[in-house]
């Protein structure tokens, strides 16, 4: 586990306004960060905050708190599925629609980020006591992923 975080790294660079606003507003009030991204969205999707929420709860922290795929990332999937997602067993063009999409989101965080991957994002494995001690200890949460929060956000609102 890295005990020195890169300079800046939790640092916001600008004030943030809509969709990200909201996004790390949520986060930062104790939602994860599948909720908060989802969350931010679902309103103008169909989808209520309350529901988003719910439906997001289980993906925070990798999924589970397993480490896998970054929450954030998670959320972001979610809402191209709202958004598109296929809704007749005939329409295989919505469906590729919605993959090409959730593939270049994935495409676009990972080469912001450095990886999709949680443990990798945090360099610590948060599935275990050992490794969410040191998230904690260390901030983590409050440091490092507000920024892949924003970043699932820009880019979700960019692919939309």
């Amino acid at each position: 586990m890295k005990t020195d975080l890169p300079p800046n790294l939790g640092e916001l660079d600008e004030p943030q306004t809509g969709r990200t606003a909201t996004a790390l507003s949520c986060f930062n009030n104790g939602f994860n960060c599948a909720q908060a991204v989802l969350s931010a969205f679902g309103p103008s999707l169909g989808l209520d905050r309350e529901a988003a929420l719910r439906v997001a709860g289980a993906f925070g922290a990798g999924m589970g708190r397993l480490g896998g795929t970054c929450g954030a990332v998670t959320g972001a999937m979610m809402v191209l599925g709202l958004k598109y997602g296929k809704t007749r067993p005939e329409d295989n063009d919505t469906r590729d629609k919605c993959y090409q999409l959730v593939q270049e989101l994935m495409k676009r965080f990972e080469s912001s980020s450095g990886t999709l991957v949680c443990r990798e994002l945090l360099d610590c494995d948060l599935s275990t006591p050992e490794g969410y001690r040191f998230a904690l200890d260390h901030k983590l949460f409050k440091l490092v992923c507000p920024k892949f929060v924003r970043a699932a956000v820009e880019i979700t609102e960019d692919l939309l």
